[in-house]
């Protein structure tokens, strides 16, 4: 039987089938080759026990990608959700989590929250910003519903993680998300008391048989992995119709004479802030290159 494993705790892993949640361990062979199932990965499984839903993974599918941070398999896109207003948004900590999506090839989603408490001059300040970032942006109100309508859909069918800062209401736009008519996720409580106990566990939330959510942690900081100071450039959409008026190929839109970004800046073409946090992340990544040299 085929299956997606949405939680692993302490050697168990959590399989679902679309119609239920079988409590699967790995065959030995897995440690014999050094090979971890992950939360996310598309498995076959044995039944042992049918009634009591009990099984072993018998063989990890074909992963299409895998993530450290969170470390899940298998992801279609990223949902990164912030508050438009209370707390303001960080957008040095979104512009963060953009590199580190792409960096992985996996396609992110903007969503800002509590547009309720916004007034119209903030959001459309906010959508300035990121207009030609190359992501999808869509604003969103626990309170009110909107934006949830659109959000299901580009949910639909998709595994998603999502992330984003405490006090941005993730949580709450999480809940409304679920159908908890389609997934009863107290099924993995009522087996053993480990699955009561999900916050620091890796767990992915069925929408429905084709949709899954993964829900990561809260968090305040994220370094770069992996990226120079003459790549960093690349990860900014917005900075690539300008390029071609830049003195020098190698450009990196600092001080260099002549250079068609920061014309594009002083025009209001490229957004002043993302610009801004591109070179508090230039400076980051040229120390991080001196500190390892």
């Amino acid at each position: 039987m085929q299956g997606k494993i949405i939680k692993g705790i302490a050697g168990f892993y959590y399989v679902h089938t679309g119609d239920h949640i079988y409590e699967c361990k790995a065959k030995g062979v897995f440690r014999k080759n050094n090979e971890k199932p992950l939360v996310g990965d598309d498995c076959l499984i044995d039944i042992i026990d049918e009634e009591g839903k009990i099984g072993n993974i018998s063989l990890i599918l074909e992963r299409r990608n895998s993530l450290i941070r969170p470390n899940v398999a298998n992801v279609d896109q990223a949902l990164v959700i912030f508050a438009s207003v209370k707390p303001e948004p960080n957008f040095n900590l979104l512009d963060r989590f953009l590199i580190l999506m792409k960096q992985n090839d996996i396609p992110c989603i903007i969503a800002f929250n509590k547009t309720d408490l916004a007034d119209e001059e903030k959001l459309s300040e906010i959508k300035k910003i990121y207009a030609a970032s190359g992501h999808r942006m869509l604003f969103t109100s626990a309170k009110t519903g909107e934006g949830l309508d659109e959000l299901k859909e580009l949910l639909r069918g998709k595994t998603t993680t999502v992330a984003g800062p405490s006090g941005v209401g993730k949580s709450t736009l999480i809940n409304l998300i679920q159908d908890q008519k389609e997934v009863e996720t107290g099924e993995i409580s009522e087996k053993i008391d480990r699955g009561k106990h999900t916050t620091r566990h890796s767990e992915l939330i069925a929408i429905d048989e084709n949709s899954y959510i993964f829900d990561t942690p809260g968090f305040s900081s994220l370094s770069l992995f992996d990226v120079t100071s003459v790549d960093l450039k690349s990860y900014y959409d917005e900075f690539v119709p300008f390029e071609s008026e830049c003195r020098y190929d190698d450009c990196v839109h600092k001080n260099e004479p002549v250079c068609g970004v920061k014309a594009a800046v002083d025009r209001g073409e490229i957004s002043k802030v993302r610009y801004e946090n591109y070179l508090l992340l230039l400076k980051e990544c040229e120390e991080s290159q001196k500190r390892f040299r």
